[in-house]
């Protein structure tokens, strides 16, 4: 497609730039700082700070950021990306104080003046009908007032909001006089931290608090850069002198919300949103070498002698490493996370500042996803993470985003396609979000990233939509879409292909029309077996498939039969062409052993014929047809791939767990109907050979079942020890694996008519919403 290759080069050109700006052979090229957001309030805070020497702005820099990032058609600074403002009343403000104080902007502070005004009423309103506001916006917006007029700052609000003012003002108070300086409190940062902003009557009794924190510290109070140029301008002390010279020449304008961080933790959350945007194929080479430089100094750090910040940083940092690693294969352990299990003390700052650790809470449950047999440690840090999960869902949702929750506890890793995980992390505002700070989330800034993603996503739509077009067409061609009986599933199978493969995009459209095809095709022929063929019709079919000639085949075998050769056909000369070697009998071989066991499936269901459990099973593993459709496309992307495997009988053990899991989970959401149509599967034979338990009882048997399973498919999947096949195949059999678990994830999707239908839009059709 002419239009592809034009729209692909264009984004390749795009990746390019930013590869310059972001990384270099060895390392990320510059400070990584550079791609944290600025924070607007703290910013206007050192901008506030004179130099006495000169009389002038000590951090022009910070005054020039304000002059050049307002939003001029709103008056606002600050990320109005939360969505509640709150954020935007007091970064403004303090950016209008800091251009007053310094007669600079009049026009900049007009516009500001006016969006405090007109949004105050509004923004406070929506916590006055609940009764209070959050602790930092009454701190804050209350300080930066009197510091207004204090500098003679008239700021005119209507009288509504001249009520709710004064309630914050009764609110401040009972702060000051409820907390002690120094006291961290369940989910907050002591007063201190907010020095900037509290009664200017403390002052003279705090100030030796101030000097003793900043002595005892790096010369910050919290880490605090908008408090701690309040520390400055009271005390003159020369160690917060230097970390506010340290913070503004790693940051030489705006300034972030906390100062430092750990960088390493930037830059693996950078990589991270790369992948999560499904830019792999873009930063490949950077990124595998980015990991290996991960990987040499992975674990080196010694966690007993952090202070307990350090440690949380820490836990967060690790427990991404760690699920990157193991996800490229690399051989990590779960200690270098799970440590914190036996540190009482993080556990206790966890549990009680769990609005702060949240997100760091998010990356230990996203780890323990990639978890193999006998990681005890990993289930135990699962547990934890999920609950403290589950219980801050009643904090804050500006600091805690609920959505990152729902998607992560309700849907597993394994039951998501990338496709549309890609699409969800781009069209969310906190994707790009790493940690919190004292007033809202601190963010990875990139927008050529974010414009590089939504156009790379549009560009596989519209490939999508054309390839399925051409699929439409095969399916008409060969008879398949008005057969008659059945399930006409295109749209789902097509949508499983597309969604769900890792593969290199440009050269991946034979695997997703193969994969399409042979589902559809083992649709129909599976519902041929089950419901439509009679006996004599399903032995004939059998036989032409054996025989590999289907010239005496009538009605709906001889269309199975025709469709079937061309998909063999298909793949066979692609195969010869790509890599010079002659599949055929392999494939064919395959498609024997599959089409028998949907025979011999037929005749236990018409003979009566109960089997034995591992009777079934070894049957069963074959007819649910998962390796039909997965060795026939790992030929295809892999020339190297060991063809003694494509065997009947001499499968790798990866292609082996494979099959047994994807039958579990179809038998777990399908024994009712075929409880209804007389049939047998693994749910029924247990609960059959134990009369005493209910069937609620097998379902947890089988259930334990394919996550013991699971774990080791995903071991197999992920580590070459477990399993020699190449790279690309073992992607394959993951991305196939995942489609299973989507279909039968708490409930059969691929029998609904409607239940995909949403899903299949946002994949193939709706444009993506991209966040301002």
């Amino acid at each position: 497609m002419k239009f592809e290759n034009c729209f692909s080069s264009d984004l390749y050109a795009l990746a390019e730039e930013i590869k310059r700006e972001t990384f270099e052979l060895d390392s990320f090229n510059i400070n990584p700082y550079s791609f944290v957001s600025p924070s607007a309030y703290d910013t206007a805070w050192l901008a506030m700070i004179e130099d006495l020497n000169t009389q002038k702005p000590m951090f022009q820099g910070c005054l020039d950021w304000i002059l050049s990032n307002q939003n001029v058609e709103e008056g606002l600074w600050g990320n109005h990306v939360d969505g509640n403002g709150d954020e935007t009343l007091t970064s403004t403000l303090a950016c209008v104080l800091a251009l007053r104080k310094w007669n600079m902007g009049s026009l900049l502070v007009h516009k500001g003046k006016r969006y405090i005004e007109k949004n105050t009423e509004n923004i406070i309103g929506r916590y006055y009908k609940k009764g209070s506001c959050p602790r930092w916006l009454v701190l804050m917006f209350t300080g930066l007032l009197e510091l207004a007029q204090q500098r003679g700052l008239h700021l005119f609000f209507s009288t509504r909001a001249k009520q709710m003012i004064n309630n914050l003002f009764f609110q401040r108070q009972d702060i000051v006089d409820r907390e002690k300086l120094l006291d961290v409190g369940f989910n907050r940062q002591p007063l201190l931290a907010y020095l900037e902003v509290l009664p200017s009557t403390l002052y003279a009794e705090i100030q030796k608090d101030i000097v003793d924190k900043l002595n005892h510290q790096d010369g910050s109070l919290f880490q605090s850069p908008s408090a701690t140029a309040a520390a400055l301008m009271l005390t003159h002390n020369k160690k917060c002198l230097a970390y506010l010279q340290s913070l503004v020449k790693r940051c030489a304008h705006g300034v972030p919300q906390i100062y430092p961080l750990n960088e390493e933790l930037i830059k693996l959350s950078m990589v991270n949103i790369m992948d999560n945007y499904g830019l792999g194929e873009y930063f490949g080479e950077e990124v595998d070498h980015f990991l290996h430089e991960t990987y040499k100094n992975y674990g080196n750090e010694d966690v007993e002698r952090m202070p307990i910040c350090s440690k949380v940083d820490q836990l967060h940092k690790a427990s991404l490493e760690f699920r990157m690693l193991r996800m490229s294969g690399f051989d990590v352990l779960p200690r270098s996370f799970c440590w914190f299990l036996n540190d009482e003390e993080i556990q206790e700052h966890l549990k009680t500042n769990i609005e702060c650790s949240f997100f760091v809470m998010l990356s230990v449950y996203r780890a323990t996803d990639l978890m193999f047999p006998g990681e005890c440690e990993l289930e135990e840090a699962r547990e934890f993470s999920r609950k403290l999960l589950e219980k801050s869902e009643f904090i804050n949702e500006k600091m805690v985003p609920s959505f990152h929750i729902k998607h992560e506890i309700s849907t597993p890793w394994m039951a998501r396609l990338k496709h549309l995980d890609h699409r969800m992390w781009i069209e969310d505002k906190d994707s790009n979000v790493f940690s919190v700070g004292k007033a809202s989330l601190l963010r990875i800034y990139s927008d050529k990233l974010t414009h590089l993603a939504s156009r790379n996503f549009e560009l596989r739509q519209a490939v999508y939509r054309c390839e399925m077009e051409d699929l439409v067409k095969w399916v008409k061609t060969w008879g398949l879409n008005d057969i008659g009986f059945g399930r006409e599933k295109t749209a789902y199978c097509y949508f499983a292909a597309s969604s769900s493969t890792s593969l290199p995009f440009e050269s991946a459209t034979n695997v997703r029309t193969l994969m399409a095809k042979s589902g559809i095709l083992i649709t129909v022929a599976d519902d041929f077996f089950d419901e439509e063929g009679s006996v004599d019709e399903l032995e004939a079919l059998t036989k032409a498939v054996l025989r590999w000639e289907g010239e005496k085949l009538k009605g709906y075998g001889k269309i199975i039969f025709r469709a079937l050769d061309d998909i063999v056909k298909e793949t066979a000369e692609t195969c010869r062409k790509l890599h010079g070697s002659d599949v055929t009998d392999h494939l064919r071989n395959i498609w024997r052993e599959t089409f028998e066991s949907w025979l011999c499936e037929a005749e236990w269901s018409k003979k009566g014929h109960i089997p034995s459990m591992e009777e079934y099973l070894r049957n069963g593993m074959i007819s649910i047809a998962a390796h039909t459709i997965v060795l026939p496309i790992s030929c295809l992307m892999e020339s190297c791939f060991p063809q003694h495997k494509l065997k009947p009988g001499n499968y790798d053990n990866l292609t082996t767990l494979l099959m047994t899991v994807t039958r579990l989970l179809n038998d777990l959401q399908s024994y009712q109907k075929e409880q209804e149509q007389g049939k047998i599967n693994s749910v029924l034979l247990h609960m059959r050979s134990h009369c005493s338990l209910e069937i609620e009882d097998s379902i947890s048997y089988i259930e334990k079942i394919i996550d013991s399973k699971r774990r080791d498919f995903v071991a197999h999947a992920l580590m070459d020890e477990f399993s020699d096949l190449p790279k690309l195949c073992k992607d394959i059999h993951m991305s196939f694996c995942k489609v299973f678990e989507m279909f039968f994830n708490k409930k059969n999707r691929y029998d609904s008519d409607t239940e995909m239908l949403q899903d299949i839009k946002k994949a193939l059709y709706e444009p993506i919403n991209i966040r301002k």
